[in-house]
């Protein structure tokens, strides 16, 4: 179930738990004194130094060894299973985890009851653990703890904010969970990397985490990049989360290294050329080598939590099936929308815009998508200017710049009910533009950011006006896929 750190630094190939880690028969506790001090609990069992030890461990008696497992904690117990394969047998031991079972999970004791938590847990399964097969009271803790955790991050995220629509305490909730990010890089050999994301920002409505290094794999030998939540297995809100505990990997997006063409470039500058992969994961390559100099996801809050914890290693979390809100005056279209939308780069951003009581009829229908007009080429008022440079920060362990006019781009846009509708957090690119045919001609250079997904499109359009140094935004609209609108409200447009 869990998927356990790799033992070495980035770029480390993944090992599996449960596999022999050593070379089976012929250990020497040397090596298993090394294990267990790893669990930071063999000074205790042992009360002395073991160097020098030459004793082998295939020498001691199987009852030793799961006396000296029962003083382990869970986290412990599924470290020590790690050292080898008779290890891995003896720490699935069910005496052993039903005790740690009942220890968290019976019902608190009353001030009249004086039996001890052992006892309980004897008298009430003593009959349960010689029929089940070895490591059932393992997987069943492991299971109630990742529900348990599961419950716990629902109460946390059902607070939303009134105008974001958003969970209140994200931030909390990514605290709380020691929530992190991997990704992991496959070769086609089959041989994997995970790199812990080395930089993590977090902004008004995503999160940025970062990955670069000295020693990363060829780039001629990779086939996929997965992007990958990672929390502890076990939570406890009032200690820090164990890095190097079992950790539960939750799938959010995997990506074909091969789409790194001309076609999904964004832009350059004089050291690296950076690419955008659907959804949100911006990649930089050194011009001169042609090879990873750092990877940059971008994920919005909606559902942020849900898909970094709830997935499997392998698959994806599913949102549950969506109930239609029925339209009650479906001729009208869509009003009463409110978007939200962020530019930013490195922590500073560029722009920061609310627009409310936004709206649109089914005469804005063309080519399967529905028109929503958020700023005017007509109407000057609207118009926004984007605060100081625009470019997309980038580092690594040497070198750092910034590839100009590219960008985040964080787009919240929710319902007449105030429900998230459309969210996105993605890099975009200024590109020039001949301008605008149905609108005003503006005395500067025009210019155009386009993003597409399978929900919808955003169409920008800026003037860069010379006299005051700056990107005015002239035009913005939202074009949504009129399948997404028919099966949110039960529509037939």
């Amino acid at each position: 179930m869990a998927r356990f750190p790799p033992p070495g630094g980035d770029g480390s190939a993944r090992g599996r738990a449960g596999k022999a880690a050593g070379s089976g028969r012929g250990v020497r506790l040397v090596a298993g004194c090394a294990a267990l001090s790893h669990c930071g609990r063999l000074d205790e069992l042992c009360g002395k130094s073991c160097t020098g030890c030459t004793v082998s461990l295939d020498g001691l008696p199987s009852e030793i060894l799961l006396k000296i497992l029962s003083y382990l904690d869970a986290v412990a117990l599924l470290c020590a299973g790690c050292v080898n394969r008779r290890f891995y047998h003896l720490a699935n031991d069910n005496f052993i985890w039903i005790r740690i079972y009942s220890t968290a999970f019976s019902p608190k004791r009353s001030n009249w009851k004086v039996n001890s938590v052992e006892k309980t847990a004897v008298s009430m399964n003593s009959l349960s653990v010689g029929d089940k097969e070895a490591g059932y009271w393992k997987k069943e803790y492991i299971t109630k703890q990742i529900a348990s955790v599961k419950a716990a991050l629902a109460r946390v995220l059902k607070p939303l904010h009134p105008y974001t629509g958003l969970p209140v305490k994200t931030k909390e909730a990514l605290r709380i969970s020691g929530l992190g990010w991997v990704i992991i890089l496959k070769e086609n050999s089959g041989k994997e990397h995970i790199l812990e994301h080395v930089d993590l920002s977090i902004n008004d409505s995503s999160v940025t985490a970062v990955w670069y290094g000295k020693d990363w794999p060829r780039l001629v030998t990779l086939s996929t990049l997965d992007l990958c939540g990672v929390t502890p297995v076990f939570m406890n809100r009032s200690q820090t989360p164990i890095k190097n505990g079992p950790r539960w990997h939750s799938l959010i997006a995997k990506y074909n290294l091969s789409h790194l063409t001309e076609s999904t470039m964004l832009g350059c500058d004089r050291l690296i050329r950076i690419f955008c992969l659907h959804p949100g994961l911006v990649v930089g390559l050194w011009k001169r080598e042609e090879e990873l100099a750092f990877v940059m996801a971008n994920l919005h809050f909606h559902h942020l939590v849900e898909r970094s914890t709830l997935g499997s290693a392998a698959i994806p979390y599913e949102l549950p099936p969506h109930t239609p809100l029925l339209d009650d005056s479906p001729e009208r279209g869509l009003s009463d929308y409110q978007l939200h939308v962020d530019m930013h780069s490195g922590g500073v951003f560029c722009l920061c815009g609310t627009f409310r009581n936004l709206s649109t009829s089914k005469g804005y229908i063309e080519n399967e998508y529905m028109k929503l007009s958020v700023i005017s080429f007509k109407n000057s008022t609207e118009h926004l200017p984007l605060i100081g440079k625009v470019g997309l920060s980038w580092k690594t362990n040497i070198f750092d710049g910034c590839v100009k006019s590219c960008s985040i781009m964080d787009l919240t846009l929710l319902e007449e009910y105030g429900k998230p509708f459309w969210c996105f957090s993605s890099p975009v690119c200024m590109r020039p533009s001949p301008g605008p045919s149905d609108g005003p001609t503006f005395l500067g250079e025009t210019y155009r950011v386009d993003y597409a997904d399978t929900e919808g499109r955003v169409h920008l359009e800026l003037v860069w006006i010379e006299e005051t140094g700056e990107y005015f935004i002239v035009s913005l609209a939202l074009y949504l896929r009129v399948a997404k609108i028919n099966h949110w409200f039960g529509t037939k447009y």
